[in-house]
């Protein structure tokens, strides 16, 4: 058995909010649940198992642009900062 740890951090990596499932749930499950924790930002990093659409709505709703790469099955690619 295994878990994963979801986690909203400042700018320098301090955690301030956490969520952990079972490793072979998926990550929009995490992201739904810290998605009303999100604090008032300007960008969100995150790896490419936090892309969906609705997920890139709901931060683009919050005003807070999405720094994700996309999935390899996007059929479209989505625009990010690689650095």
């Amino acid at each position: 058995m295994n878990t994963k740890l979801h986690a909203i951090c400042d700018s320098q990596g301090r955690p301030h909010h956490l969520f952990v499932t079972a490793g072979q749930v998926s990550d929009y499950i995490g992201a739904r649940a810290l998605l009303s924790s999100l604090p008032n930002v300007d960008w969100l990093l995150g790896d490419r198992g936090y892309d969906a659409d609705w997920f890139r709505e709901a931060l683009k709703g919050k005003g807070i642009r999405a720094c994700i790469s996309g999935r390899k099955q996007r059929k479209k690619a989505v625009k990010y900062d690689k650095r």
